[in-house]
């Protein structure tokens, strides 16, 4: 039997319906969190939550995502969430006019967390790129390996959704007064996190396959 006639895995399974609820509940307490503290670019990217959620719904529907891309993916969106919603300690030294995580500098001057918020996110796209890359040609029975061109695809695919995440947050600054998203040296450091992420992710896809077909 070859790969385009296997039977799909189930849309529903356990697994999902685990990573359903854990996401709703943060997004709920999000929610809920945003209306109390009258948190406009919050609710706002609520929204967008809500929207990117439908799209890796209808990828998962195509492909059927790993259940460790579903979990990184709601694991990302609640780091999101906590990194614009919750305070730190007035003593921890942030990059910003609020204690929030997102402004949190983990290494004074040197790395933030939001830094590693896009480079974590954004090597996980990456691999979700391969992942539906190789699931849509393995339904139509060819195999797919990681070579070197393919890895750039996915890599560039990862830092263009990080590039649209740029995007959005300037939306945000011409729609809701009073951000946080920063100035132009900030995203400059978020490309730059996104790069470091994607880059990471593709030279791991390499080094895992390389490491499968030795065994």
């Amino acid at each position: 039997m070859n790969d385009s006639t296997k039977p799909k895995t189930p849309f529903v399974t356990p697994g999902l319906i685990a990573v359903f609820l854990f996401t709703a509940c943060y997004m709920a307490v999000a929610f809920i969190t945003s209306m109390n503290l009258k948190n406009t670019e919050f609710l706002f990217y609520f929204i967008v939550m809500c929207i990117l959620i439908a799209a890796v719904s209808f990828i998962h529907l195509k492909v059927r995502l790993h259940i460790l891309a579903l979990w990184g993916l709601s694991i990302w969106g609640l780091s999101h969430m906590a990194g614009g919603l919750m305070t730190i300690p007035d003593s921890w030294p942030i990059n910003g006019e609020t204690h929030v995580l997102y402004n949190w500098w983990i290494i004074p001057g040197r790395l933030k967390y939001d830094q590693i918020v896009h480079a974590y996110g954004f090597g996980l796209v990456t691999w979700i790129c391969w992942l539906s890359l190789k699931g849509a040609f393995s339904s139509r029975g060819i195999e797919l390996k990681p070579t070197f061109g393919l890895l750039v695809l996915c890599a560039a695919g990862g830092m263009g959704f990080g590039a649209m995440n740029e995007v959005v947050e300037f939306i945000a600054t011409l729609a809701i007064p009073g951000t946080n998203v920063g100035g132009y040296i900030n995203t400059g450091w978020d490309l730059i996190s996104n790069l470091a992420g994607c880059t990471s992710s593709a030279i791991l896809i390499y080094l895992f396959n390389s490491r499968t077909v030795e065994k």
